[in-house]
């Protein structure tokens, strides 16, 4: 396959199979963030909470029994190469949570909405990707490394898997398959979850999407020939990713992270159209416009600050029991929390005066 695709046009084929079971599950599972911080605030349902619970669990179960087969080697991804800087996760969690709500989606939703044809996601989308890039490499990316320094530290990997075998000589797979098993018993506690086993279902497939993610690009960077990044599934930078290709396709090559985002916006339209529900929708509010301007353009340096959105580090890093991963869990869902008390209090900063 390699020698056929190359490596950049395999691990993207590799994010695009992850991409449209990740946009299936949106559309045919209901799994949303916001959708889940709205459901157990407002709505004393917490069904979709542990449908997030059972994602992380199967994600951090799948990763490190890959780690122990010696399929992942996670030591130089993203979230465990790099210091962690816990007021970066929370001032990133907490921005990126409130423009969630603002906004009324996060990138993945959008993307899942996008594909259900709701145009109004575009502008979420749109921003959000360009916000996001400004933030990582544009205009205030020196601020930003300024104010939430980051440094390399191969010799510690950043991961409480890793911790655990440094203090009690726990082999860091066996650990967090442990901590993977026990959470999604946890989720499963709850009978009238259990009595939802299409939830229990999308929840594994989801974390079974991110897994296959670490799994496809550590084989294409171990078997390949081009150095590629061992990754999966986040959607901040790769949104604006992808339109940076899409501008410069002809002097770039295709990536994972192009791959994924268009394999959430297939899997969302096929989704979306085998249920019935793919219909063009439009904004035709402006205060609403405004909002979800607003929303976006929070949320893209929010995610950058803290080194992934929603699913980058509420799944992703959770995988690999990054330090990184509860706290700015924890911090997206208070900025999520205040976001929506505003939205039910009313907006009168960007309501029409």
């Amino acid at each position: 396959m390699l020698e056929t695709l190359g490596d950049a046009n395999t691990v993207a084929l590799i994010g695009l199979m992850g991409g449209m079971v990740l946009g299936l599950a949106a559309r045919i599972g209901r799994f949303c963030t916001l959708g889940a911080i709205e459901d157990y605030l407002y709505a004393d349902d917490d069904r979709r909470m542990r449908m997030w619970a059972i994602a992380i669990g199967v994600a951090i179960l799948g990763s490190h029994a890959a780690m122990g087969f010696g399929w992942l080697d996670p030591v130089e991804t993203r979230y465990l190469a790099q210091t962690w800087n816990p007021i970066g996760s929370i001032v990133g969690g907490l921005m990126f949570g409130y423009g969630m709500a603002i906004s009324g989606n996060c990138g993945y939703g959008a993307l899942a909405r996008l594909g259900g044809g709701d145009l109004r996601s575009f502008v979420i989308v749109l921003i959000m990707g360009l916000s996001a890039y400004i933030a990582m490499s544009g205009p205030l990316a020196h601020l930003r490394v300024w104010v939430f320094p980051v440094e390399m530290n191969l010799s510690a990997p950043q991961s409480l898997s890793y911790l655990a075998e440094q203090l009690i000589s726990i082999p860091a797979w066996v650990f967090g398959s442990v901590v993977g098993t026990i959470l999604i018993a946890l989720a499963l506690a709850n009978d009238r979850f259990r009595r939802a086993p299409m939830q229990v279902f999308w929840g594994a497939v989801v974390g079974l999407a991110i897994v296959s993610g670490w799994l496809g690009t550590n084989w294409v960077a171990t078997y390949g020939f081009d150095a590629e990044r061992v990754q999966t599934h986040t959607f901040a930078a790769p949104l604006g990713d992808t339109i940076l290709y899409l501008m410069t396709a002809s002097g770039n090559t295709l990536s994972f992270a192009v791959g994924s985002v268009s394999g959430v916006l297939i899997g969302a339209f096929i989704g979306s159209w085998s249920k019935g529900h793919f219909r063009w929708e439009a904004c035709e509010d402006p205060r609403e416009l405004k909002r979800q301007i607003l929303g976006a353009a929070i949320m893209g340096p929010g995610a950058i600050i803290a080194v992934g959105c929603s699913v980058g580090q509420g799944i992703s890093a959770f995988s690999l029991l990054a330090y990184s991963a509860p706290v700015t869990f924890a911090a997206i869902f208070a900025g999520a929390t205040l976001g929506l008390k505003q939205l039910v209090s009313g907006l009168s900063f960007i309501a029409e005066r």
